[in-house]
C-alpha cells in the first residue's frame, strides 16, 4: 500500500519571518532615503547657507541612486544576495552615523557630507535589486502577488512619515535625523544577520566580466516583448506623474495655499496609496490584468483632468489620493508578472533596469513639470497638459496588443 503524498502548505505571509526581514529592511532603506532627502539640505543650509550646495547634495544622491541601478543588478545576480544586503545596510549605517557624530562634535564639512550623500545613494540603490531578486526565494509563487502588493505600501508609508519626522527632529537637534537613520539601518543590519536564503543553482550563463553580464541582462530584458512594453509604459507614466507633482506644488504656491495645507494635500496622496496597497492583492485576484492596466491609464488621465477644475488645497489632495489609490494595483499586476517570468539568475538585473527607468523618470519629471508650468503660465494649463499627455498614454495602452492581452498571474 502506497503512502499518501504529504502536501506542503506554505505558512501565511504574515508569519513568514524571512519575508518580514526583507520587507522591513527595504522599508528602513526607503524611510532613510526620505529622512535624508530633507535632512541633508537642511543641514547644509543651516551650516553654510548655500542653496547651491544643498541642491548639489540632493542631486548627487539622486544621480548616484540612478546610475548604480544597472551595476547593482549585476551584483545581485552574481554575488551572494544576503551579503550584498548586509554590506549595503552596514555601510549606510556607518556613513550616516558619521554625519551625526560630526555635527555633535561641531566638525561639519561640506566635502564629508557630499561623500556620505554619494555613498548613501549608491548603497541604497544596490540594496533594492538584491532585495527584489531575493523575494521569490522566500515567498512561494502562490503568495508572490500578495507580497508584491504589500511591498507597494512601503514608499507611501516612508513618504508620509519620513520628511515630517526629519523636519521635527532637525528642529530639536540637528544631528538627530542622521542618528535615527543610522540606528534604523543598524537594526536592519542586525535583522539581516538572521536571514537565511535557499541555495541558488550554479549560474547557467558562461563566465564573463561585469560588462558582459550587464549586456546579457539588457539583451534578455529588452528581448522580452511584454517586459519591454511595460518598461516603456511605466517610464512615461511616471515621467508625467512626477511632472504633475511639481505643477501641483507650484500652483498651490501661486494660490497662496498655506504650508500646512500643502502638507495635508501630499498626505492625501500617501493615504490613498496606502489604502490602495491594502486592497491591491484582493483586486489583483478579482480583475484581469488588461482591465487593471488599461483602466489605470484612463482613470489617471480622467482624475488629472478633474484637478484642473478644482481649487488648490484639500480638493486637489483628494483627487491626488484617488489617483494614488490605483497605483499599487497596477504596480502589483506588472511587477508580479515580471518577477514570475524572469529566471532567478536575471532578477537582479531586471530590478536594476526597472530602477534605472523609474529613476530617470523621477529625475526628468520635475524638469518637465517646470517647463509645462512656464509654458502654460499661471492657472491650470500645466495640469491640462499632463492630462492630455496621460490621455495619449491611455489611448496608446488601449491600442497596444501586448497590453490588451496582458496575462493575468495568480
Amino acid at each position: 500500500m502506497k503512502e499518501a503524498a504529504v502536501e506542503t502548505v506554505a505558512p501565511p505571509l504574515a508569519r513568514n519571518r524571512r519575508y518580514a526581514i526583507l520587507w522591513s529592511g527595504q522599508f528602513l532603506s526607503e524611510f532613510g532615503n526620505e529622512i535624508n532627502f530633507v535632512a541633508f539640505p537642511l543641514l547644509i543650509l543651516a551650516m553654510s547657507g548655500s542653496a547651491l550646495q544643498a541642491g548639489l547634495a540632493s542631486s548627487l544622491v539622486a544621480a548616484g541612486h540612478m546610475l548604480a541601478n544597472l551595476p547593482a543588478g549585476v551584483i545581485a545576480d552574481r554575488w551572494d544576495r544576503r551579503r550584498t544586503l548586509l554590506l549595503c545596510q552596514g555601510g549606510r549605517a556607518l556613513a550616516v552615523a558619521s554625519v551625526a557624530v560630526a555635527v555633535w562634535l561641531d566638525a561639519f564639512s561640506f566635502p564629508h557630507v557630499l561623500l556620505v550623500a554619494l555613498i548613501d545613494g549608491l548603497l541604497g540603490a544596490a540594496f533594492e535589486p538584491a532585495e527584489q531578486a531575493a523575494l521569490p526565494q522566500v515567498v512561494p509563487e502562490s503568495q508572490l502577488s500578495r507580497a508584491v502588493a504589500a511591498n507597494t505600501a512601503r514608499p507611501f508609508i516612508a513618504t508620509l512619515l519620513g520628511p515630517a519626522l526629519a523636519g521635527f527632529l532637525f528642529a530639536v537637534e540637528q544631528a538627530m535625523p542622521f542618528a535615527l537613520d543610522g540606528l534604523m539601518l543598524a537594526l536592519s543590519f542586525a535583522a539581516l544577520m538572521f536571514l537565511r536564503l535557499p541555495a541558488r543553482p550554479a549560474p547557467a550563463e558562461p563566465a564573463r566580466g561585469a560588462g558582459g553580464d550587464l549586456v546579457a541582462g539588457l539583451r534578455w530584458v529588452l528581448g522580452q516583448r511584454l517586459i519591454r512594453t511595460t518598461l516603456v509604459w511605466m517610464a512615461v507614466s511616471n515621467l508625467v506623474f512626477t511632472a504633475l507633482m511639481i505643477i501641483v506644488l507650484a500652483m498651490s504656491h501661486e494660490d497662496k495655499v498655506g504650508a500646512g495645507v500643502i502638507g495635508l494635500t501630499m498626505a492625501c496622496m500617501g493615504a490613498g496609496g496606502l489604502l490602495g496597497a491594502a486592497l491591491a492583492d484582493r483586486l489583483h485576484a478579482l480583475l484581469p490584468a488588461p482591465v487593471v492596466i488599461i483602466g489605470f491609464s484612463w482613470m489617471t488621465a480622467l482624475l488629472t483632468g478633474l484637478m484642473a477644475l478644482v481649487p488648490g488645497g484639500l480638493p486637489l489632495g483628494l483627487l491626488l489620493g484617488c489617483t494614488a489609490f490605483f497605483a499599487p494595483l497596477a504596480n502589483t499586476t506588472i511587477l508580479t508578472y515580471q518577477i514570475t517570468v524572469t529566471p532567478d539568475r536575471l532578477r537582479g538585473r531586471l530590478t536594476g533596469i526597472v530602477g534605472l527607468c523609474s529613476g530617470g523618470a523621477a529625475a526628468l519629471g520635475p524638469l518637465l513639470g517646470g517647463a509645462l508650468m512656464t509654458a502654460g503660465g499661471a492657472g491650470p494649463g500645466g495640469i491640462l497638459s499632463c492630462a492630455a499627455a496621460l490621455s495619449v498614454i491611455a489611448l496608446a495602452t488601449t491600442l497596444t496588443p501586448a497590453l490588451r492581452r496582458f496575462p493575468t498571474t495568480g
